[in-house]
């Protein structure tokens, strides 16, 4: 039997003793004649990855600033107080025969909080009140003498001028006039008070949305070892390359609960998204703290001089006055207020050490991680979402109008202080709610399917699942300051 086939030489002979390539077998070379593994020179591998971008996981941020709580329903709902006084914007003024005045309020007039009447008779002016009228060159005090009780689309109170005067012509700009209720007035054996008021509150809510993720790995490759002693932020480490693809899709999945709750928008209702293949219903979206904060909070852009911060700070005095607030920065916007308060605390300068234990140096050297300014301390951080290149910080880089630089957030421990019943309130705060039962829990679901491991069903493969039904709420978001917009170096 002669053999029929013979392989050609993987190597060409040299006629003298030297190294040259062609006389091995390339370690790299992928042809058909290689083995890929002998050859002459043995490398030297440096087995452990290489950590090139440090920590990249972003979660922990709500977990430090908000709370977290179940529920079991479809949506989350709560109530917020309205203002205790009553106050209005954009009424309009004009003299009325026998010296009197009339005020209107039309189906645009507003609260203090910007929330437009749906009936303008519902504004909760009575007869015998006192208010203060004001356009932006003048303040005068009227009494309220008849209010309008007819449905219609506005409301009108005829009032008297306590000067005495006897039309509204130092009130010209009747586009801008605000009113507000100081108190009443009554003759001696008059009757009771005409109509009541009640309480206001908002009704606000929000709805879970369900986060999935998943990881796949075959029987297979679970069980070959690699080269490479590979390591994650979940604390994996190992040469079986499946064991960082899992950990990395875990970590992941636990930064897209973050990112979601913050990042999130609510869907039109008259135009929803539309529904995933083989899923149920609509995809509505959920009210994320960027959103919450842009409809409902305070939203400020470059904060670059203490005089930007004091219109914050007069914002917060009209908003609750917590007094301790934690600010999580970009880089960009924390070195601004860096360069600020280190101009501040100079020689001679009126600065306050009583964050830093009174110790200028310490404030000086270590970096500014906080300051106070009147009856106000806040306390500021880093915030890595915003800066990372391959999270917000490409976003904001590419949409510098309408970049996100930071939030303002009311501290934890912090509380509101009323000067009139002398004690501390309940202060504002975030809250995760979560959908759970006695029977299940969807905070963050995890569990194994397939046949690598605990047998669970006939695929050759090990299938991770990653689950969590969550939304965001945000209370209070009044008190909230969002930073946004282009910069100094954008501009």
């Amino acid at each position: 039997m002669a053999i029929t086939g013979v392989p050609a030489a993987g190597i060409t002979p040299a006629p003298m003793k030297q190294t040259l390539s062609t006389a091995y077998i390339d370690f790299a070379d992928a042809g058909a004649n290689s083995a890929n593994w002998a050859q002459q020179y043995l490398p030297d591998l440096m087995e452990k990855e290489a950590e090139v971008f440090g920590n990249r996981t972003i979660s922990g941020f709500l977990s430090q600033v908000g709370a977290e709580e179940s529920m079991a329903s479809d949506q989350v709902v709560w109530s917020e107080q309205g203002r205790l006084h009553l106050s209005y914007k954009l009424a309009t003024i004009a003299a009325l025969a026998g010296g009197k005045v009339r005020l209107t309020f039309t189906s645009a007039v507003t609260d203090a909080d910007g929330k437009v009447l749906a009936d303008p008779l519902n504004h909760g002016i009575r007869p015998g009140d006192m208010l203060l009228v004001s356009d932006t060159d003048t303040t005068i005090q009227l009494f309220v003498n008849e209010v309008a009780t007819a449905a219609g689309a506005t409301a009108t109170i005829d009032c008297d001028r306590y000067d005495g005067v006897q039309d509204d012509t130092d009130m010209a700009d009747t586009a801008t006039i605000s009113v507000l209720v100081y108190g009443s007035e009554h003759v001696k054996g008059a009757n009771g008070r005409t109509g009541a008021n009640k309480p206001q509150h908002l009704s606000r809510t929000n709805k879970p949305i369900i986060l999935k993720d998943k990881y796949e790995v075959s029987g297979s490759d679970a069980s070959a070892i690699g080269w490479v002693e590979v390591s994650g932020e979940e604390g994996q480490s190992g040469y079986l390359w499946y064991l960082k693809a899992s950990g990395d899709t875990k970590a992941r999945f636990s930064d897209y609960l973050e990112m979601a709750m913050m990042e999130s928008v609510t869907a039109a209702a008259a135009n929803p998204v539309g529904t995933v293949p083989g899923n149920i219903g609509d995809i509505k979206g959920t009210e994320g703290l960027w959103e919450a904060l842009s409809s409902r909070g305070n939203v400020a852009s470059i904060m670059t001089t203490m005089t930007d911060w004091d219109q914050v700070i007069a914002e917060l005095d009209s908003n609750g006055a917590i007094e301790e607030n934690m600010i999580f920065m970009d880089r960009t916007t924390s070195l601004q207020l860096d360069d600020l308060l280190a101009g501040l605390a100079g020689p001679g300068a009126n600065a306050s050490y009583g964050v830093f234990n009174n110790e200028e140096d310490m404030a000086l050297n270590l970096g500014f991680t906080g300051f106070r300014r009147g009856s106000y301390d806040f306390y500021k951080s880093d915030f890595k979402y915003l800066n990372d290149a391959a999270t917000r910080g490409l976003i904001n880089a590419t949409d510098t109008a309408n970049a996100i630089h930071g939030v303002m957030i009311p501290a934890g421990v912090s509380s509101v202080y009323d000067q009139s019943l002398g004690k501390n309130l309940k202060r504002p705060f975030l809250h995760v709610r979560y959908r759970a039962s006695n029977l299940e829990s969807r905070k963050y679901k995890t569990w194994t399917t397939g046949s690598v491991g605990a047998t669970t069903s006939d695929l050759d493969a090990m299938e991770m699942h990653f689950l969590s039904e969550r939304c965001l709420v945000v209370q209070g978001a009044n008190n909230f300051v969002l930073f946004k917009g282009a910069t100094e170096e954008s501009n």
